[in-house]
């Protein structure tokens, strides 16, 4: 198993391209099923889920070709007569196996689906996509194996569907599911996350009519057939939060280019209250600047302050743990509270052998005092923004550590090693 050797300690200075974003990459590469003709994808991000997504795609009888460095070309060969199961390895591999279900059942009378796999973050139930599916028509049975068959007995109906958490990817699903239903279908408490903008706008671009992409009230007419189309995936929001981390954890000065500015509001105030800030240098680029304040703010009236995650706009969950890190090397005291997941803050014991001060008060909260000097280690970790997270204590801390299965890193970040050396971190991947 491929491992990091990180020497850390020393501050960083650089420019680094923000690539494209993961999750639309997938949510939009699994909407390549809904329709014969070829969908072109650029910006998409070479990394291990994009790899995996692809795998399954081409099981599934699709024809993919890479046309150029961060672009592929997707002509859907879908076999619609027949019963689909799909892959049980692949669909084990990542979470976002789970995004083929929607255009699948909407195109093919049956469909089988072995568990999803994914980061090992706590429970992740997936009772919200079948309660969608079947709003608008689907039967959903959960075998003693734990397959999911997913089948119909005629197209799939227009409907109101109301969604019992705001989860990305069962909109995702129930979005894709209801664009060849027969009418109009109205989610209700529907995800808004830029991922779930870039599939709403893909569609939209195939020949779909969606109003309200970027809200939380989506309605999907649907239509008989969908056409071929070419998009452009938007940046990464979330790689674009792990640099500006990276930068405040070790006191240095990035330029990250191919940003989006609309991105900056939802992670702002959170950077603020640990005292770093940015610079926008265009549309398109920002300057974090090195020597920041470094402080953590109290509230107005004087108590601890707390950063928490929320759905979009709000704090994305997925940057808790970068920013967990980040706190370890301010000056003051802050509560993390992340709402969703009840494993993901167990990477803590690793910051905590590292030398962090955090009292990690129940799975889903955390009291970080800093600024604490973290020693390197040797660290493994459960998944991938747990990862990103290792990676920056790691560089942050005096000494070598090495980090184990950066798979997980692998499966989220394109060329991660390359970007850190570019900014000169002393990082080396071995086996």
């Amino acid at each position: 198993m491929s491992s990091y050797v990180i020497n850390g300690g020393k501050s960083l200075e650089g420019t680094i391209s923000i690539s494209g974003n993961k999750n639309g990459a997938l949510a939009c590469l699994a909407a390549t099923l809904l329709s014969d003709n070829s969908v072109t994808l650029h910006n998409i991000p070479k990394i291990e889920d994009v790899k995996v997504m692809i795998k399954l795609l081409e099981s599934l009888g699709s024809d993919v070709l890479w046309i150029a460095e961060n672009s592929v070309k997707v002509k859907t060969n879908l076999d619609t007569t027949k019963q689909i199961i799909l892959n049980d390895a692949l669909v084990d591999a990542i979470r976002a196996s789970i995004l083929l279900l929607g255009p699948l059942v909407s195109r093919a009378n049956k469909v089988i689906l072995p568990p999803p796999g994914g980061d090992v973050i706590g429970f992740r139930r997936l009772d919200t996509h079948i309660i969608a599916l079947e709003a608008l028509g689907a039967k959903c049975t959960v075998q003693e194996d734990g397959y999911l068959v997913v089948q119909r007995e005629s197209s799939l109906k227009g409907s109101k569907v109301y969604l019992d958490e705001t989860s990305v990817t069962a909109t995702e699903n129930v979005v894709m599911a209801s664009v060849l239903a027969e009418g109009v279908s109205t989610i209700l408490n529907s995800a808004s996350e830029p991922h779930v903008q870039d599939l709403c706008n893909l569609l939209v671009a195939m020949g779909v009519k969606i109003d309200g992409i970027g809200s939380n009230l989506l309605t999907v007419e649907g239509t008989s057939k969908l056409k071929g189309a070419t998009y452009t995936i938007g940046s990464d929001y979330m790689e674009m939060g792990s640099f500006i981390g990276l930068a405040a954890a070790t006191n240095s000065e990035f330029i990250l280019k191919n940003i989006e500015k609309d991105h900056l509001p939802m992670i702002t105030k959170p950077f603020e209250r640990l005292g770093i800030g940015w610079k926008l240098l265009d549309n398109s680029t920002l300057l974090v600047p090195k020597n920041q304040k470094r402080v953590i703010q109290k509230t107005f009236s004087g108590q601890t302050h707390k950063i928490e995650d929320a759905p979009w706009p709000g704090f994305p969950a997925d940057l808790l743990s970068i920013i967990t890190v980040v706190a370890t090397q301010m000056d003051g005291t802050i509560l993390i509270h992340e709402k969703m997941y009840e494993a993901r803050m167990f990477f803590i014991d690793w910051l905590i052998r590292m030398g962090s001060d955090i009292i990690l008060c129940d799975p889903h909260r955390a009291l970080v005092n800093g600024p604490k000097k973290l020693q390197g280690i040797e660290l493994a970790s459960p998944d991938i923004r747990a990862a990103m997270a290792l990676v920056i204590a790691a560089l942050s801390a005096q000494g070598t550590s090495t980090i184990q299965n950066i798979y997980q890193l692998e499966r989220g970040y394109e060329n991660l090693e390359q970007k850190l050396v570019g900014v000169g971190a002393n990082i080396t991947k071995e086996g």
